[in-house]
């Protein structure tokens, strides 16, 4: 079965000190339900962005903060497999009701490594 990305979109000034113990309740029970399910696979908050960026001389430097500039920014994500994209669909939906965030969904193309010689 086909493996979904569903990753949830925070503001930029958002403060998870502040979320409510209902939303927190939600996004625990949402996850119980995709355990009882079958579905979830993986699931975790995302903390603050660090970035390796190319420089000209080849190089790479660490910066704080996502690759692009942005006001939302990838605030956790749920590994899912299901049957198609409809069923991440409807599962990303609960996701972004109990989480109260945007929610992205994109399918994960596994690409397994060449056997040696």
């Amino acid at each position: 079965m086909p493996h979904y990305l569903v990753s949830g979109y925070l503001p930029d000034n958002y403060d998870p000190s502040v979320e409510s113990e209902e939303t927190i309740e939600a996004i625990h029970a949402l996850n119980r339900e995709m355990i009882a399910a079958g579905v979830r696979k993986f699931a975790g908050g995302l903390g603050p962005s660090h970035t390796l960026r190319p420089q000209p001389n080849g190089e790479l430097l660490l910066t704080d903060g996502p690759y692009l500039e942005a006001k939302e920014h990838v605030g956790g994500l749920w590994i899912l497999e299901c049957a198609n994209l409809d069923e991440a669909v409807a599962w990303a939906r609960k996701g972004g009701k109990a989480c109260r965030f945007g929610v992205e969904v994109r399918e994960i193309f596994f690409m397994p490594a060449p056997e040696k010689d």
